[in-house]
């Protein structure tokens, strides 16, 4: 797929990281780490910390859903610069089809999620994996081929404090 990104070249710090070189079953603190621009040691940290991972162990789906839950309140920090956390639902991680006459949601692939979101940074998690979606283009793990019929679990976009600072004023 020609909108496949590597994660070794998309994330700051990531070949240089101790801890990196150490790790394994790290998807989630990767996808972290390039949907928000951040350092892979700041944001296997956050995760360490606020998502409850282990050394060496995988962040489970449920943890993400319950933080980022969390962090559609309050913002989730990760380095020095706390980023809003939008929780998709609905139509935006499920298509609905008509079925003998009735309609019913299934959850989105991959690849539709990706063409229906061609703007912004996403988390997206599948079954037991995650990566990142930024400005429609997958950035995942090296060895991690591109399967467009993977079904999403969940996904939860990344705004930066740039983006949620702009605002319409009046006068």
């Amino acid at each position: 797929m020609s909108n496949f990104k590597s994660s070794s070249k998309e994330i700051k710090g990531l070949t240089s990281s101790k801890i990196a070189k150490k790790e394994k079953n790290d998807c989630f603190v990767r996808a972290l780490a390039a949907a928000t621009g951040s350092t892979y040691d700041a944001a296997h940290e956050v995760v360490e910390t606020k998502f409850n991972r282990s050394y060496k162990k995988g962040t489970k789906n449920y943890m993400i859903r319950k933080v980022f839950k969390e962090a559609s309140s309050d913002g989730l920090k990760v380095g020095d610069t706390k980023y809003d956390i939008n929780v998709l639902t609905g139509s935006d991680i499920n298509n609905t089809y008509k079925l003998y006459g009735e309609y019913i949601d299934r959850k989105k692939t991959v690849k539709s999620f990706i063409q229906d979101h061609p703007k912004g940074n996403y988390v997206v998690t599948v079954s037991k994996h995650a990566f990142a979606v930024n400005d429609g283009m997958l950035v995942d793990n090296v060895g991690e081929e591109f399967r467009p019929t993977r079904k999403v679990d969940g996904a939860y976009k990344i705004i930066s404090p740039i983006q949620s600072s702009q605002q319409l004023t009046l006068f």
